[in-house]
């Protein structure tokens, strides 16, 4: 297979913890990417959305005073939202059932779970840019697909002991 090129992919990340942020720019540097922005919550994100047009959005869930979830509602759903379709990957902790499903219906495009890796998170950098899903707009929900086509299946490692968290093949899954 050949190698994506993702060096004209302009990225924004959003992550309140500054150590975070230098490895996200570092993962993305390693994978060649030029060009990227940063905020350290979703509001100052979401400002900076009016000047830099991000291809992909990197975004954690916990931060002060705009957390991720509500960046990313903010994004597909608000009236001056620059752009409801960009791309947007929560990258957290987050890993049980129930804040992949807020996260989901709130409208990411994928989920990565730390810690992470240049590997994991150039899948799902490769994910959103290969494999673009089609927006949906409902009552309660505008966003990208929840479900992933038939052929489009992700195996993950086995299932955690503990029932509330899982792996990232199991968040995977819940988007099919």
């Amino acid at each position: 297979m050949a190698r994506l090129d993702i060096s004209n992919v302009k990225f924004l990340i959003v992550e309140d913890n500054p150590f975070m942020r230098i490895i996200l720019k570092q993962l993305l540097r390693a994978l060649g990417v030029l060009e990227m922005a940063e905020a350290s919550d979703g509001a100052l994100a979401f400002s900076a959305m009016k000047t830099f047009e991000p291809d992909i959005i990197l975004v954690d869930w916990e931060m002060q005073p705009l957390d991720g979830l509500d960046f990313v509602k903010l994004v597909r759903t608000g009236d001056d939202s620059p752009n409801q379709y960009v791309p947007i990957v929560m990258v957290t902790g987050h890993s049980e059932q129930n804040k992949v499903t807020q996260a989901r219906d709130a409208g990411i495009n994928e989920m990565l779970i730390k810690p992470l890796s240049a590997r994991t998170l150039f899948s799902r950098i490769r994910a959103v840019i290969e494999r673009p899903r089609p927006f949906v707009e409902a009552k309660h929900y505008f966003g990208p697909d929840r479900r992933r086509k038939q052929d489009e299946y992700y195996s993950g490692q086995e299932r955690r002991k503990d029932p509330d968290e899982q792996s990232q093949g199991d968040i995977d899954a819940m988007f099919d």
